[in-house]
């Protein structure tokens, strides 16, 4: 079988958003043209459809040359006729620079300061993702999104601990997190790139029973912190 025809992972398509996302970085596209070609990425099935929105930027590694990474399951599946290499996961450390945002492997236990194994991933490739009513929040939330629409309620939401922290890793996603009034919320630790960090709630101290700690990248998309639909309405009327 011909390289151009063999099948792509998720692995390998968000190389090539990365790689498009340097080459709006060096001017070589606009943000139409980034989203274009991130829609084509984002459904590309063989490496020849892939590699059809890098053909024409210099410089730029086309995906044939790409080494995916360890196969995260066990076993010995086969890449190219040769065996994958053992999958090893080493604890690593939180970020030092919100541009370096934190990201555990797919199927990797989270590690470090931001997360524990039991950490919630919330994931979707354009989709349309909601957590809401009492669900179980744990110490860290993984957001990792592609042009998605995401809504995270914390308004009936069951706590395990007060401060929680969210890694947020997107390319082009709208992301809601709602939160109780009695709530504050820190985004200092978000870089947005050609897109907008929005704190419409108070950012601290901790003070009740929830502090949201947000970190992380949004790229040419939106993350917005704001308490649920009619609450300055209720505040008007003393309800």
């Amino acid at each position: 079988m011909e390289a151009r025809n063999l099948r792509v992972s998720d692995a390998e398509r968000e190389h090539v958003g990365e790689l498009l996302q340097k080459a709006v970085g060096q001017g070589m596209l606009s943000l139409g043209e980034f989203t274009e070609r991130m829609d084509t990425a984002l459904a590309a099935k063989t490496r020849g459809e892939l590699n059809s929105v890098l053909a024409d930027l210099p410089g730029i590694t086309l995906i044939s040359d790409y080494d995916p990474p360890a196969y995260p399951n066990a076993g010995q599946p086969m890449y190219q006729g040769q065996p994958y290499p053992a999958p090893t996961y080493q604890p690593q450390s939180p970020p030092v620079h919100p541009s370096l945002p934190y990201r555990a492997p797919v199927g990797a236990p989270v590690v470090g300061n931001y997360g524990t194994a039991n950490a919630a991933v919330i994931r979707g490739r354009m989709a349309t993702v909601t957590r809401n009513g009492a669900w179980i929040v744990p110490p860290s939330v993984v957001v990792d999104t592609r042009m998605s629409s995401v809504t995270i309620d914390f308004t009936r939401a069951v706590m395990q601990t007060q401060v929680v922290n969210i890694s947020i890793d997107d390319y082009a996603s709208s992301i809601s997190l709602i939160v109780p009034e009695e709530a504050t919320v820190d985004m200092n630790g978000v870089e947005a790139v050609g897109g907008s960090a929005s704190n419409k709630v108070r950012s601290g101290p901790q003070m009740g029973p929830l502090h949201l700690v947000v970190h992380g990248k949004v790229r040419f998309g939106s993350v917005t912190a704001k308490h649920p639909f009619g609450t300055t309405i209720r505040k008007m009327f003393g309800s």
